[in-house]
């Protein structure tokens, strides 16, 4: 007879008080030591946005778009994930109002309810549910991620539909946890619990009793507190987690697993007790902690609002200084400022260009591109920063300035980079190349001494490509196309001979990084910008750091 199989077990963690207290990350570092304990571990965020999807958020807003492997254009805390619990996510992680919304219309349209007046319960309530239940399947363990605050009117439908989920699959297989904030009080010097009883209660006047708190603070919660936090929050001690705030995001688990919550998780949920093997991450916390050399990197941006908008690449950046044994600091550099960002660019050892959508700080990419050519700085660029690479080659080559992207300047007169054929007018929204896609590399070239393979796999989210009118041109006077689609047809990779490193791509590496796995592109550009000498030009490809820690 063959063997029942097991049910998925179900997470969920929701948020009160304020917002952006790190719920991403909470909930990313409870997958991460549950992973460690060897369980098969998924994670999807229901946010409660009316966007059918977060490809056309301002990321000034609402931080960068995450793109999954099969194209989703999702919230950030996907990247979270994925950097947590080393696992390539897919469009089930991802689930938003308008997807919801749009789906139950659908259904009414085509019948489907049987003529039935179509209400937040159950239609709405019932499709988050299917959602839920399908990105779990197949896993020991889903981790659901409910976006915003207890009490937001949009996420009502949400909060409810997680509290059937209880009933649903039975009170053994559905854990609560819930993230408060405690505020500290200079004046009387200590924290208050009353925001974080209120959020519990909110919860609980919605129908959700959590299982769990998650309570962070700036500082420690003494025992005082917890007493408190226990019995108005009807919360047992052992299942309450101090998370002050750390020094760096990647040591949450580590200070989780030192709770012991997630054996208490396990009982609860009635899963065995294992042992977490975090060895190896442990090891990424001492040497983040160790390094003391540094090493400046200009990113040429235009959202300068906070480091949500360019979180993977921020990510990407350190874990590469990680792998050479250094500190990667960032520097901002604004992108509109294009007549002093000569003067900035000279304080670096490195300058990034990362992607973007419209004309606003473009030239002052397209500057920083030629400061790290004529200059030799290692350059990286990515989507739209091989793109202003591209400008600005062609624009020397072919000594103009009427060389542009067709997407700034439409009527240019040499448009290097133009958009897809099959893209002519489509409306914004999913529609670009999106998710994976191949790339055959050249032997001969610093991205294939980086990746080791001649056949790679990146992540893409764009309209506009290379202009193949103008391959044979730049390429006689020293464009080396390094990377191609399997057909030849699609530029992927461009580099520079003759430079200690210049290489950009038309995908997004960022998004396939890992803290203790760097990029090999963020790997071998750190690692040219750690050994950084600009009276010393490479010559060959022999001078590329890209296979040892420096």
């Amino acid at each position: 007879m063959a063997a029942k199989k097991a049910k998925t077990k179900y997470i969920f963690v929701t948020g009160g008080v304020v917002s952006g207290l790190g719920k991403g990350i909470t909930a990313a570092s409870l997958g991460k030591i549950l992973k460690a304990r060897g369980f098969s571990v998924n994670m999807q965020k229901c946010d409660p946005y009316l966007n059918t999807d977060a490809g056309t958020l301002n990321p000034a807003e609402h931080g960068e778009v995450f793109v999954t492997r099969d194209g989703a254009e999702t919230d950030l805390d996907l990247g979270h994930y994925e950097r947590f619990i080393d696992k390539e996510l897919e469009r089930s992680s991802s689930t938003i109002s308008g997807q919801i919304y749009s789906q139950v219309i659908a259904n009414e349209r085509k019948g489907v309810y049987l003529g039935k007046t179509v209400q937040i319960i159950p239609h709405v309530t019932s499709e988050i549910h299917r959602r839920i239940i399908e990105a779990g399947k197949k896993f020991d363990i889903h981790i659901v991620e409910i976006g915003g605050t207890v009490g937001d009117y949009e996420a009502m439908a949400f909060i409810e539909a997680i509290r059937q989920m209880k009933r649903l699959v039975g009170e053994e297989n559905v854990l609560y946890a819930h993230l408060v904030f405690l505020p500290y009080l200079q004046a009387s010097k200590e924290i208050k619990t009353k925001p974080a009883q209120n959020s519990v209660r909110d919860l609980r006047e919605a129908g959700i009793s959590p299982n769990v708190l998650f309570v962070r603070s700036d500082h420690p919660l003494n025992a005082e507190g917890l007493d408190k936090m226990s019995l108005y929050c009807d919360v047992a001690k052992e299942a309450i987690v101090g998370l002050e705030t750390a020094e760096t995001v990647y040591e949450v688990p580590l200070r989780m697993e030192e709770t012991g919550i997630a054996d208490y998780i396990c009982n609860h949920l009635q899963l065995p007790k294992r042992k977490a093997k975090l060895a190896e991450w442990s090891h990424l916390i001492d040497k983040i902690k160790s390094v003391d050399k540094t090493v400046n990197i200009g990113v040429i941006a235009k959202y300068m609002n906070h480091e949500d908008t360019y979180m993977s690449i921020f990510e990407s950046l350190r874990a590469a200084g990680w792998h050479h044994n250094i500190k990667v600091m960032i520097r901002w550099i604004n992108a509109e400022n294009v007549d002093y960002i000569e003067k900035e660019l000279a304080e670096v050892q490195g300058i990034l260009v990362p992607g973007g959508f419209g004309s606003r700080g473009v030239e002052g990419k397209i500057a920083a591109a030629r400061y790290a050519r004529k200059n030799n700085v290692p350059y990286l660029g990515i989507c739209l920063g091989m793109q202003v690479a591209v400008i600005e080659f062609a624009r020397e080559v072919l000594k103009t300035k009427a060389v542009n992207s067709a997407e700034i300047d439409p009527d240019v007169a040499h448009p290097v980079v133009h958009i897809m054929p099959d893209q002519v007018g489509v409306e914004m929204g999913g529609t670009m190349r999106l998710g994976d896609y191949p790339t055959k590399l050249s032997k001969k070239s610093r991205a294939y001494l980086a990746y080791g393979t001649l056949n790679i796999v990146e992540r893409h989210r764009h309209r506009y490509e290379f202009n193949n009118d103008y391959r044979e041109i730049l390429q006689s006077n020293g464009l080396v196309i390094s990377g191609l689609s399997p057909d030849g047809k699609l530029v992927e990779i461009i580099e520079l001979n003759n430079h200690p490193f210049y290489v950009a791509s038309q995908f997004h590496p960022e998004f396939k990084s890992r803290p203790n796995r760097a990029h090999p592109l963020f790997r071998d550009f750190i690692g040219a910008a750690t050994h950084y000498n600009r009276t010393k030009i490479a010559t060959t490809p022999k001078t590329i750091y890209n296979k040892t820690a420096a």
